[in-house]
């Protein structure tokens, strides 16, 4: 099933690095917070007044408590406004 965000609406999927120790050693991530850096899915296409500045495969960070969280075949996923986007990451 694919998603399609209307408007000025943003679909993000979190993006989770595995933490590990200096020696290498993978941490589990159970107990861990929300991640807040997430991958940009899709884009609507904006409105007359919004023009959509993000693009699909960037990084942004958003609010701990924003956007609707869904889950789309054993995927979560968030939509946001794009309002709602802090900050594009860069490299």
């Amino acid at each position: 099933m694919k998603l399609k965000p209307m408007a000025d609406n943003v679909l993000l999927k979190a993006h989770e690095e595995p933490e590990t120790t200096v020696s290498g050693i993978v941490l589990a991530t159970t107990n861990k917070e929300k991640p807040m850096i997430y991958e940009v899915v899709s884009v609507g296409p904006g409105t007359k007044d919004v023009t959509m500045t993000v693009k699909a495969g960037e990084k942004v960070v958003v609010g701990k408590f924003t956007g609707t969280d869904v889950t789309i075949d054993k995927e979560d996923y968030k939509f946001v406004k794009q309002d709602d986007i802090l900050a594009v990451v860069t490299d």
